[in-house]
């Protein structure tokens, strides 16, 4: 049996954009035997995949870290065992792990970022705006480099067994997840408040906050003193348990994060706010809509491919101008 390695480490949204490509890839291999290469937070993201996909996590920050870590890495995952190594991620540690591969005669391939075309979507001035392609379709274009192209028909992975509580028929679920890791994709909490006393307001609703951080859980905390139909999801339950709720919900209401690639996942249908990013970059949810992107056409968007950039107005105009009434607006359709 063939062995095929697919690395990809970063952020918990990247790794996610990974599972529709894997699991395809592994439906339509089944003689091809998958080891996911990846930071150890994401193995559940891999946990109930085809039988022929397995998970190695890495310890970066810990026994794997710097070069002797690579070394010890390269030892302790038996790399040396796969004849392919797909690189998602395209980063110095992944191209210290392909090169020593390709010195030992594996075949390897590696993402292309397309970041020309995000940089022409992303400038200040002339802007192209140009749909870029996905991190699914760069993901595929790897696989088919190493011999083995992909069609899309991942639907949704089934996580409800992991959920510790059953929706009732009459009952409305709500997830938001009203954070992100910069300033430039985060809804203005004030505005974003509104929305959930709004929402919590509707008869037999429930709404659940998403926030892993600690400065996230004091606000969240915050919030559920306030109103009475809002809870906050324990994170400490595991990201299987979360990803076991955000599947009952009836929609997610979520900036561009992690979250949104995550209900995605379970085949939830996300609302999602877009502020200094933009889909056209190629980061929308598995089989989400992008007349369900929450966006204003103002000349300067987007500012930055990741939103790690700051606003360069030093308003945020693009998230401050969304109205609480339009983010509603778009949930309406899910809330019957």
């Amino acid at each position: 049996m063939k062995k095929l390695l697919v690395i990809r480490f970063s952020a918990l949204g990247d790794i996610a954009m990974t599972v529709p490509v894997v699991h395809d890839l592994a439906i339509l291999y089944p003689e091809l035997e998958i080891t996911v290469l990846s930071r150890e937070m994401a193995r559940p993201l891999f946990e109930i995949m085809p039988k022929n996909v397995h998970f190695f996590g890495a310890d970066l920050k810990g026994q794997h870290k710097g070069l002797l870590g690579l070394c010890r890495l390269w030892r302790d995952a038996h790399l040396n065992n796969f004849d392919y190594i797909a690189d998602f991620h395209d980063v110095l540690r992944t191209w210290w792990l392909r090169t020593e591969g390709c010195l030992r005669r594996k075949k390897v391939a590696k993402i292309d970022k397309g970041r020309k075309g995000k940089k022409a979507l992303t400038r200040q001035k002339n802007k192209v705006f140009v749909q870029q392609a996905t991190s699914f379709e760069r993901y595929a274009k790897v696989l088919e480099q190493l011999g083995f192209p992909i069609k899309p028909q991942f639907t949704k992975l089934d996580y409800s067994a992991f959920c510790k509580t059953q929706k009732a028929d009459n009952e409305t679920w709500i997830g938001i997840a009203p954070f992100a890791k910069h300033p430039a994709k985060v809804y203005p909490l004030k505005k974003m408040e509104l929305v959930i006393k709004t929402l919590s307001e509707r008869e037999n609703t429930t709404v659940f906050l998403f926030g892993g951080g600690e400065v996230e859980k004091q606000q969240i905390a915050e919030l559920c003193a306030k109103y009475p139909y809002v809870k906050v999801v324990q994170s400490q339950h595991g990201l299987a348990s979360e990803l076991g709720l955000m599947d009952q919900l009836d929609v997610m209401l979520s900036m561009d994060s992690a979250n949104m690639h995550l209900a995605s996942l379970v085949g939830t249908s996300v609302v999602s706010i877009w502020g200094g990013t933009h889909p056209y970059a190629g980061f929308l949810g598995w089989n989400q809509k992008e007349e369900n992107c929450i966006q204003l056409n103002i000349p300067c968007r987007p500012c930055s491919v990741y939103g790690n950039k700051p606003c360069f107005r030093g308003d945020y105009a693009c998230l401050s101008g969304i109205t609480p009434e339009q983010v509603i607006n778009k949930l309406s359709p899910y809330l019957s």
